[in-house]
């Protein structure tokens, strides 16, 4: 870690190592996040082993799929922290994207950063109403909206910006967005 070998202990103190399989290595998930001081979990919903702080909330990457997510690393990253899977539009003018929270969470919490210039979010219902507005600004980075979403089946984000030559646009991580 850091340039120096590391010793991966389990819970008990005793010696882990990686192993190889089928041509892939396999990392002790715990060990290694004792030794980051990092928080880990499993999800069984999501098949897949959380590092780091909890979010408290159910994140919308693993209530429903997305077919505008990006899970290419050299694309996910902002202000240097690579998010995994998000949305991000530099192409458009703007555009929108379905929720489906199901009637089973009270509030969203979107978390949208502004590239190169501001963009307009708007949430609404099914039934295009407006649950919520905002404007995001590049200077804000990376900014959470909180919608009320009790009772919602479906709820579309829309969201507009000034393109210019694929610098400007919107950026959602679905991994940090979550319902409650």
């Amino acid at each position: 870690m850091n340039g120096e070998t590391m010793q991966l202990l389990d819970e008990q103190g005793n010696v882990v190592t990686p192993i190889t399989f089928d041509g892939s290595t396999y990392l002790p998930a715990r060990a290694i996040a004792s030794s980051l001081d990092v928080a880990v979990d499993y999800d069984e919903a999501t098949k897949s082993v959380p590092f780091g702080e909890k979010v408290e909330g159910v994140p919308l990457n693993a209530t429903q799929t997305f077919t505008k997510a990006i899970k290419d690393p050299n694309q996910t990253k902002y202000m240097g922290k690579d998010y995994q899977e998000v949305i991000k539009d530099t192409s458009n003018n703007g555009s929108n994207f379905s929720l489906k929270p199901e009637k089973k969470y009270q509030t969203l919490y979107l978390q949208v950063a502004a590239l190169g210039t501001e963009v307009k979010v708007k949430i609404e219902d099914g039934n295009s109403r407006l649950l919520k507005q905002e404007t995001v600004r590049v200077e804000d980075g990376l900014r959470t909206i909180e919608a009320n979403v009790n009772g919602q089946e479906r709820v579309v984000v829309f969201y507009k910006y000034k393109n210019k030559e694929g610098v400007n646009g919107i950026f959602v991580p679905l991994t940090t967005s979550y319902y409650k």
